[in-house]
């Protein structure tokens, strides 16, 4: 059933006969990481699979229509089932929420919204019991406007100690009434904020303070010392409470150019921008190099992926070392291309970086693959492993992205008045996207709720929405809340189960369509998308696939659609064109995306399958 692919531009080649070099690339990826080598084994954290809960939004224990660490501890069998190895949590630190939990206020302690140190210390127990390790969110860039320290800074006045911690500066113009420079904030607006009133000893009137996100989000100076020891004692405070890692908010943005130069630039979050347009050129190249082509170098911004950072990681790692079990760092780090952000992960650092460039490659094969062999040859430069993922509680959760008209472009968030994606195809890609993922070699993250086939709520009432980003550019930006709606449980009851049955109105309105998708719905029914995780997890663990080596199929040919590699005994297959293609007869079929993934012996479109040798 080979035949011409309608949406890639190129011949398609219409089969897959089996492992082999594409063209112009290498044949084969291998990790061979510097820790493995000299100690003999992996740390778990290299081929984990990583399970993100956003507490808010996970399950309601007490019944405020808020997510809490109890929430958390009675769904640990749910997780355990599924067949993960460790969860991130988000924030649950004291906070006034004003940015859901990343504006801390206490580092130490848990928000009353979310329990007490005692329901933390009781959650970590019992998934350790499980066998499923914790890793715990960080946020290291700024603090609450509420934190002690920023109340204090306030109290204290221009060139005192308090102020020294955060990032405080007088204005520009003859009165201070100019910020101290041109930055923007990544959620909209300015970067900067005077304060309201004037201070004693001000010759130019109040100062400024930075913030790289919301205005109640002032940044920290991570040119004192004192805010260097107080993160490594906030550190050894979790760690000594037995947690397995951190997830490091924004770590390519702790130290900012000297002398803050004006920059013209708009720093993202995710962002796509950058990546669509690269697309646009290789979709036009007549190949595509796979082994790892040579990237033109960004120009970076004075705010973000400055040297400073690594000594900062550096010290953390060896903290980290201190404490026995493989204690692990990933980074958060929003740097490009794969080669620099590798460089947050060379031995004595970070342990892992999130790999947005996958996510960001979308429902495209060229892209996908590109984006697989620059990663997986980047980190292994440095000795460490991957990481994969398709979506975040910061990202619009990706079957709809892939359901929209471009399944490439990543809109920062949908609103009823936008684009509304085809729900069904969006599924069908996510389900075969999937098992591109967790073929690959290292670790894979998980967001909540994809395991359900959870799409964004696309119709979210702005009245509801809370994302800050929304507000700060006057709704221009629909905002995150739309993947960070409460998890359906259970169909039939109030909240579809986020709570109990006499709990409040979860905090963000769930649509009805999220009924269908209730873990009530697809438990132990064959074929839904929660079974279908649960076997390629299972699949996953089985054939040791976060471990092997990645070797590309002749499928990969330019303009095909198909994504294809072998990594140990598994050929994975992908078919992202428009039309079905063969699959090999020496091969049978372990699993595939979904029921119309198959026509006897072909791939239909929008599908993917893991194959084994026949014996």
């Amino acid at each position: 059933m080979s035949s011409t692919s309608k949406n890639t531009g190129g011949p398609a080649r219409g089969s897959v006969t089996g492992a082999g070099s594409p063209a112009g690339g290498n044949s084969a990826v291998q990790v061979e990481p510097a820790f493995a080598a000299s100690t003999g084994r992996s740390p778990w954290w290299s081929t984990a699979v990583i399970y993100q809960i956003y507490p808010r939004s996970f399950s309601d224990a007490d019944g405020n229509g808020m997510g809490d660490l109890k929430g958390v501890t009675d769904r640990l069998p749910y997780l355990s089932r599924l067949g993960i190895d460790a969860v991130w949590i988000s924030p649950f630190y004291v906070s006034p929420q004003a940015d859901a939990g990343y504006d801390v206020a206490d580092y130490r302690d848990v928000d009353p919204r979310f329990g007490t140190l005692t329901d933390f210390d009781q959650m970590l127990a019992a998934a350790h019991e499980r066998g499923i390790r914790v890793i715990v969110d960080l946020v290291p860039n700024h603090t609450s406007d509420q934190h002690a320290w920023f109340r204090q800074a306030l109290e204290s006045g221009p060139g005192s100690a308090a102020r020294d911690r955060y990032m405080f500066r007088d204005g520009r113009g003859e009165h201070g009434e100019l910020p101290p420079n041109n930055w923007q904030s990544v959620f909209g607006g300015p970067a900067w904020t005077r304060l309201e009133e004037a201070d004693d000893g001000a010759a130019t009137g109040p100062q400024w303070y930075l913030h790289l996100f919301d205005a109640r989000q002032p940044d920290l100076n991570w040119q004192n010392e004192e805010v260097r020891q107080e993160m490594v004692s906030i550190l050894r405070f979790w760690l000594d409470r037995g947690v397995d890692g951190f997830r490091i908010d924004v770590a390519h943005g702790l130290v900012k150019a000297e002398g803050l130069p004006d920059w013209a630039g708009q720093a993202a979050m995710v962002s796509g921008e950058s990546s669509t347009a690269e697309a646009t050129n290789v979709e036009d190249e007549e190949e595509v190099r796979m082994g790892g082509s040579a990237q033109q170098e960004p120009p970076r911004s004075p705010m973000f992926d400055q040297e400073g950072v690594h000594d900062i990681y550096r010290q953390w790692n060896e903290v980290l070392a201190e404490y026995h079990g493989d204690r692990m760092l990933v980074a958060e780090a929003w740097v490009e291309p794969a080669e620099r952000l590798a460089r947050y992960i060379r031995p004595g650092e970070m342990h892992q970086a999130f790999n947005f460039d996958f996510l960001l490659a979308g429902w495209n094969a060229r892209r996908m693959a590109k984006s697989i062999d620059e990663s997986l040859t980047a980190a292994a430069s440095v000795g460490a492993p991957s990481t994969w993922v398709l979506s975040n509680h910061d990202t619009i959760r990706h079957p709809t992205r892939f359901g929209l008209a471009d399944p490439t472009s990543v809109p920062k968030g949908i609103g009823r008045q936008d684009e509304q994606p085809d729900e069904s195809l969006g599924l069908a890609r996510a389900r075969a996207a999937t098992l591109i993922m967790l073929a690959l070699p290292g670790s894979a993250y998980l967001y909540q709720g994809e395991e359900l086939g959870l799409p964004e709520h696309t119709e979210l009432d702005h009245a509801a929405r809370q994302d800050p980003a929304y507000f700060r550019t006057g709704g221009e930006e629909r905002g995150r809340d739309g993947c960070r709606v409460p998890l359906p449980w259970n169909s039939q009851s109030a909240g579809f189960g986020f709570g109990p049955d006499d709990a409040a109105e979860p905090w963000l309105p769930q649509p009805e369509s999220f009924g269908r998708y209730a873990v009530d719905r697809q438990d132990g029914v064959p074929g839904s998308t929660l079974e279908f995780y649960r076997s390629a997890l299972s699949h996953r663990a089985r054939f040791q696939l976060g471990t092997g080596v990645l070797v590309w199929s002749p499928a990969n040919k330019p303009g095909s659609g198909v994504l294809s590699f072998t990594n140990g005994q598994v050929l994975m297959v992908a078919n992202l064109s428009t039309d079905s293609i063969d699959l090999p007869p020496e091969h049978q079929v372990i699993i595939s995306s979904g029921p119309d993934a198959l026509d006897g012996s072909h791939l239909s479109p929008n599908a993917a399958v893991w194959m084994t040798p026949r014996s």
